[in-house]
């Protein structure tokens, strides 16, 4: 290695680690401090390091890595059930957002009708490598609302085909006869995805069972970076999005039994060339050019945001979002994306656009990059529950120290696993969003924390990653089964226990590795049983036959809805009389 590029990698890691550190403490967010960075030691800031697109095309593989751990939290079947949000939502907000947004480009800038689309069009895209972390650092990217977010993201990433397609369309360059065109492009994706399909499922997964029986954790390490390089690879040979192909990569690896171990094994490599990306990008911001023009960046950028903001909204609402969430989501997609560089330097080579105005361009999604972290906290205030909005008065986790348990949830289930717990004489830390349920518990002097114990960074605040045991006790079907697979993840040394609402829940939490899910009202709608029974003159030992008959059916039923699901004829033959199936109904 030069000396040149170690002296390059101390002075932005001193800078990353100073303002990263700095606007961490003032709430801001890592992402704007490693923007800052850039743009402080880049070429149009002091000069301290150069080769701004150099280092931003081997950071880009920290997208890459992003899309590959995103994948691995997703399956097939998955991916099937998001397919409206994907290829519904997500084209209409490319669509409606490209077109208004080239219109104005056209109309106050002076650009050609050709340079406006080609210009207006890649500023749809939103940032990928700022959304989708924030909403994993928040516990949100699997919840109904960061799906949403994620559907959008991904139809981004697969609409950059089609986008050059139509900057190709329109280019005043000589053509290019090495450059594929748009409509082999688009047989080239479909040929990929698929070869990266039936190599993931006939060739990465036996690749890794062999792996895994060595139990070697270097052999981990290089399997799953290879398996990232190479999937990126094939997409890049076609001409194509590298990211998307680390995406398939994840998918196919998603139901792999060594997902968790690949994620843990990638995810340093990604958050390391994330922050790299994103000082790169700071360093590409031509300061010259906004100090030449800035009404006109500045006031573009604001445009940007205000647009994508407004057009989201309502796409959102039309998709059956309510209100506070079709805000939020307008607000955390608005920034421009990092695939805007990309598509901007092909509109410069296709001489649509001078190198200045791909340069201003360029600034104006920085800027509207850095407004992210400021909209991330006002959206972060609508996309949570109702419920969840703080209160001054309210502790939250952070205050609690250790514990031997968490509890999450403190309604009727909750307080009884709590209370005996404490009875014994262990420290309990409890958690709730219920602001009206904690003013309760402090009435009896019990202490409970305000918060979403469903959000990791809370459940570590709170002690869980040291607690021995956490109950997750909320009401209703409030935890998802992904949320529920990263706390097993994260807090391998306790044992997890979970409330399910009805035998749906428990299905749901199938083959995960819980010390117990147990369904809420079963056992006392058995004792209640047990007691009608009585009431109505079986004596004692019918009444204790009749109950021994109907737990052994249930878990019969229970065992083939497991396997076949909720309505499997099977299970809607297994019934206490013949006349009485309960299959349709919500069973406790």
């Amino acid at each position: 290695m030069s000396e040149e590029a170690i002296r390059d990698g101390i002075v932005m890691l001193g800078a990353a680690l100073a303002l990263v550190l700095l606007f961490r403490r003032l709430g801001l967010g890592a992402t704007l401090g490693y923007l800052i960075a850039g743009a402080i030691i880049g070429p149009h800031g002091l000069h301290l390091v150069g080769d701004a697109e150099g280092k931003i095309g081997v950071a880009e593989l920290g997208i890459t890595l992003l899309l590959f751990v995103v994948g691995l939290e997703l399956n097939l079947t998955r991916l099937w059930r998001l397919r409206r949000d994907i290829f519904g939502f997500g084209f209409v907000q490319v669509a409606i957002c490209g077109v208004a947004l080239a219109t104005i480009v056209f109309f106050f800038t002076g650009f050609t009708l050709a340079a406006a689309i080609a210009l207006g069009l890649p500023l749809a895209l939103s940032s990928t490598a700022q959304v989708l972390p924030m909403l994993q650092s928040a516990g949100r990217l699997n919840t109904p609302f960061g799906e949403r977010a994620f559907s959008i993201l991904l139809f981004q990433d697969l609409s950059i085909v089609p986008l050059i397609t139509i900057i190709a369309a329109l280019s005043r360059a000589p053509a290019d006869p090495s450059a594929p065109p748009g409509w082999l492009l688009a047989i080239y994706t479909v040929i990929a995805v698929v070869g990266l399909v039936l190599v993931g499922r006939y060739a990465l997964n036996p690749l890794f069972r062999l792996i895994g029986g060595l139990g070697e954790r270097e052999l981990f390490v290089a399997a799953g970076l290879f398996t990232v390089l190479a999937a990126a690879g094939v997409m890049g040979y076609f001409h194509l999005s590298t990211a998307l192909g680390a995406f398939v990569a994840g998918v196919m690896l998603a139901d792999s039994p060594y997902r968790h171990e690949l994620e843990a094994d990638v995810d340093p490599f990604r958050t390391i060339l994330l922050g790299l990306f994103f000082i790169a990008v700071g360093m590409m911001l031509d300061l010259h050019a906004i100090a030449e023009r800035p009404l006109f960046v500045i006031g573009l950028a604001l445009a940007v945001v205000a647009v994508k903001s407004t057009l989201i909204y309502g796409a959102g609402r039309l998709f059956g979002l309510p209100n506070r969430q079709a805000f939020a989501l307008g607000l955390l997609l608005s920034q421009g994306g990092e695939f805007g560089f990309v598509l901007f330097g092909q509109a410069q080579a296709a001489m649509l656009v001078a190198p200045e105005a791909a340069s201003l361009l360029g600034a104006v999604v920085t800027l509207s990059m850095a407004t992210t972290p400021f909209l991330m906290m006002i959206a972060r205030r609508y996309y949570e529950p109702a419920v969840a909005q703080k209160r001054d008065d309210l502790e939250g986790p952070e205050h609690a120290g250790e514990a031997s348990a968490v509890v999450v949830g403190y309604g009727r289930f909750g307080q009884t696993v709590a209370q005996m717990m404490l009875a014994a004489g262990f420290k309990v830390t409890i958690i709730d969003s219920d602001a009206e349920m904690i003013d309760v518990a402090a009435r009896f002097n019990l202490k409970v924390y305000y918060g979403d114990g469903t959000r990791l960074d809370l459940l570590k605040q709170a002690g869980a990653g040291d607690a021995r045991a956490i109950v997750f006790a909320m009401d209703q079907d409030q935890l998802s089964r992904e949320e529920l697979q990263l706390a097993l993840k994260t807090f391998r040394q306790a044992a997890i226990f979970v409330r399910a609402y009805d035998r749906r829940a428990l299905i749901e939490y199938k083959g995960l590795d819980t010390a117990e899910v147990i369904r809420e009202v079963f056992e006392s709608a058995v004792i209640m049983g047990r007691k009608a029974l009585t009431a109505l003159g079986v004596d004692e030992q019918r009444v204790a036959e009749i109950e021994a008959a109907y737990r052994t059916k249930d878990k019969a039923r229970l065992r083939i809805q497991l396997e076949k699901g909720i309505f499997a004829e099977e299970a809607r033959a297994i019934t206490f009389r013949a006349d009485n199936p309960l299959g349709g109904q919500r069973e406790p």
